[in-house]
């Protein structure tokens, strides 16, 4: 559909990019992914990123900050208590669930204020993906921004304020989360379920 493509567009991940980004204000379509990330925009990809050369720690704290505003390791442990406790082990030796948490830790840390989350849940047990959304719902109330990009709609529900359904690279329709049960038929359609 797109949607990955989209992201990495919005972050300056690919070549040439034509149209329009805008980020407060500002133009961003020809801006560099570092300029992007200095604006505050971060990319948790879907495939996590995570390094297997090293430790937790260390992956947690690879990303610089910055700008401003990012997470302390303890405000971060807080979030995923499960990493503290894996600090010393490789970063690839963690579950899927504890490897998506460090992977969107590790951008917490950077400063960044607008959050780009590709597929957060895609293969994770219940309880994660759970934790998953209680960790958005509170980064959403600390004044984070979240584009949320996910197939599984019950969690997308339970945590999005706007749904946008993209198709061949376009998004074809949009509504709010007041709108959402006046548009269940057609997002039935969308989703062919």
């Amino acid at each position: 559909a797109g949607k990955t493509t989209t992201l990495k567009s919005i972050m300056g991940m690919l070549g040439k990019r034509t149209g329009s980004v805008r980020f407060s204000g500002k133009e961003i379509i020809r801006a560099t992914s570092d300029e992007i990330a200095r604006l505050g925009i971060a990319l948790c990809p879907e495939e996590r990123g995570i390094f297997s050369s090293l430790d937790v720690r260390e992956n947690l704290l690879l990303p610089p900050v910055v700008r401003p505003g990012g997470l302390a390791l303890d405000q971060i442990f807080e979030l995923f208590p499960n990493l503290k406790d894996r600090l010393k082990s490789q970063g690839t030796k963690l579950s899927g669930g504890e490897q998506q948490m460090l992977a969107i830790a590790r951008i917490l840390r950077t400063g960044a204020g607008f959050l780009m989350l590709d597929e957060p849940t895609e293969g994770l047990a219940p309880v994660i993906i759970q934790q998953i959304g209680h960790t958005i719902a509170r980064l959403k109330t600390e004044g984070f921004t979240i584009l949320l990009v996910e197939q599984n709609f019950r969690f997308a529900s339970t945590v999005a304020d706007r749904y946008y359904v993209v198709e061949h690279g376009r998004v074809i329709d949009g509504f709010s989360n007041a709108d959402l049960g006046a548009n269940m038929d057609k997002l039935h359609t969308y989703l062919g379920v």
